[in-house]
């Protein structure tokens, strides 16, 4: 799998058992298939929508996690408001995110 994943760069993965993973890429060489990882939260749709939650339990949620990528059925970069609600959850930093009104 020859896919651009960046450092530092948060990405959504769907994995073959057809969980969500968000999490920060640390480290990626082209062609291996390991990715490392910093806080993975699982994405999860419940009664009020999209919500995030701790994708090891038993885990420190700091520490690196190797993923590895074979077991993935798409990669992408996630999109704004789910990356915010990412940062928030695992800093306490509020981001931001730029809204479109129209009227």
């Amino acid at each position: 799998m020859n896919i651009p994943i960046e450092k530092d760069h948060i990405y959504s993965f769907k994995l073959t058992t057809g969980e969500e993973i968000v999490a920060k890429v640390i480290d990626h060489q082209t062609g291996e298939t390991f990715v490392e990882i910093e806080h993975p939260i699982l994405a999860v749709l419940g009664p009020q929508g999209l919500q995030l939650m701790p994708g090891l339990f038993s885990a420190d949620l700091g520490q690196k996690v190797q993923l590895n990528i074979n077991n993935c059925v798409c990669i992408a970069e996630t999109r704004d408001d789910v990356r915010g609600s990412w940062i928030e959850a695992t800093t306490g930093i509020r981001t931001v995110t730029k809204k479109i009104l129209t009227g």
